[in-house]
């Protein structure tokens, strides 16, 4: 079982940087790919950013430039980088991880590419 528990979300100002911490019980396995999502309210839940088991990115369109994904294998973490943050970044941010690489017929940036969750973590921007 596939455990995630993300932190590190909060307020800051439009701007502003933040870094969410995934902490997962996945590095373990050969191949999984993972990713960040988020979802405001009245909104779908939306891709962020992807990384798999060889470390290959891939980034949303709105978040290109802005945003860093990366993982720390030692210490089992899923990072998310967040620069330049805008009002319109606001939103819960969930991890995902899935046990193999990801496929198709999915998209990386998919929600159904994935099959763990975490419970999320708040991001809020402000003006």
């Amino acid at each position: 079982q596939v455990q995630l528990v993300e932190s590190g979300g909060g307020s800051v100002q439009a701007g502003g940087s933040l870094r969410l911490s995934c902490a997962a019980s996945i590095f373990a396995y050969n191949r999984y790919c993972m990713g960040w999502f988020r979802q405001a309210p009245g909104k779908e839940r939306e891709g962020v950013a992807s990384i798999d088991s060889d470390g290959v990115t891939i980034y949303a369109y709105s978040v290109k430039g802005r945003f860093t994904i990366s993982k720390d294998n030692a210490d089992n973490i899923l990072y998310l980088i967040m620069n330049s943050l805008k009002l319109e970044d606001t939103a819960m941010y969930y991890c995902a991880a899935r046990t193999t690489k990801c496929s198709l017929p999915w998209p990386r940036l998919h929600t159904r590419q994935y099959n763990y969750w975490g419970q999320g973590t708040q991001v809020t921007v402000s003006s």
